[in-house]
């Protein structure tokens, strides 16, 4: 069974270059061991992105939203939600 659901699974492959620099994953049983062993998150709300990046160690206090998003680790996923990848 998977970590993670397909939908964020399908976000991550389509947008993994921005993290990685490259296309690495093509299956989403590949992508989610991926996201697994980076110990990734899915978040609710860009603050809940925010406060995890600040509990992270990254100052991310005066970074407004779009900044965030711009983030190699963040990814927006189709729902509202989002997902945190930490490597």
């Amino acid at each position: 069974m998977r970590e993670f659901e397909d939908h964020v699974l399908k976000t991550f492959i389509k947008d993994q270059a921005k993290l990685l620099g490259r296309d690495e994953f093509t299956t989403l049983d590949e992508a989610d061991e991926f996201l697994t062993d980076c110990m990734a998150v899915k978040l609710k709300t860009i603050d809940e992105v925010r406060e995890y990046l600040i509990d992270a160690g990254m100052d991310a206090y005066g970074l407004s939203d779009e900044e965030l998003l711009a983030e190699a680790e963040v990814f927006a996923l189709d729902n509202g939600e989002y997902l945190v990848v930490e490597g």
